[in-house]
């Protein structure tokens, strides 16, 4: 995942020539030459490369801030479901620029652009975090559901005896959706291994994800009926798991 980042600088600027040559031209009439002097425009194009590291302690406010944009206005406390990710940092990363040598940037090199980990609800059962995060799911379930759906909905999260993990994945927009396949592969990784060495997370019978959709309405065709509208992940990968 990791790979060296590069950043270049594209100007359209003066050629030299033609630089030495206006200043001649300024030097012979200086006053003429400041007024037709026309702006340098610059374009510059930055190459970022982004990869994955464990999570670690540094990492709180960056979570913390992806959490908020994950659940926005619901009343989820995100400080402690922050150090809970960090506390079972054996499972999860942490997406980060990858560092450029000789960088004179003062960017901050433990900015966090996304993070993926997953946190079994049913052992943390009784936490402030995990049973506000049900009742929100429940909730929404309720609005969009049959009643059907919404009972069985219901026996499964109250179900003790089949652990559910809620699989949190959440980045920055910019951050380009073909890291996610790493970093589920790498998630898979580090879930058999807690398995293996009884860690926690590492079984769960079921995953739960929260996923952020867009709607966008279709044209209308008088012969065809009205528009219908259409689910845009904002995560492109989790249509898969939709699917």
């Amino acid at each position: 995942m990791a790979s060296s980042a590069k950043r270049r600088a594209i100007g359209s600027g003066e050629n030299p020539e033609d630089s030495a040559d206006s200043s001649d031209e300024g030097l012979e009439d200086s006053g003429e030459g400041s007024e037709d002097s026309e702006e340098e425009e610059i374009n510059e194009e930055v190459v970022v490369d982004f990869e994955a590291h464990a999570i670690s302690d540094n990492d709180f406010n960056g979570i913390k801030k992806l959490l908020q944009q994950l659940f926005l206005k619901a009343h989820v406390n995100v400080s402690e479901l922050t150090d809970v990710i960090i506390q079972q940092n054996h499972i999860g990363s942490v997406i980060k620029q990858a560092e450029v040598p000789d960088d004179s940037d003062n960017e901050d090199p433990d900015e966090v652009f996304g993070f993926i980990s997953i946190i079994n609800l049913t052992d943390r059962k009784g936490m402030e975090c995990v049973e506000q995060i049900k009742d929100l799911v429940l909730g929404q379930c309720e609005k969009v559901c049959s009643a059907a759906v919404q009972e069985q909905f219901h026996q499964v999260m109250e179900d003790t005896s089949q652990s559910i993990g809620l699989l949190l994945s959440e980045r920055f927009i910019n951050v380009p959706p073909q890291i996610a396949l790493p970093l589920y592969t790498q998630l898979l990784d580090e879930m058999s291994e807690a398995q293996r060495t009884n860690k926690p997370s590492g079984k769960c019978h079921y995953w739960l994800m929260i996923s952020k959709t867009c709607q966008e309405a279709k044209k209308s065709i008088p012969a065809r009926g009205p528009a219908k509208e259409v689910s845009m992940f904002v995560n492109a990968e989790e249509e898969f798991f939709h699917e």
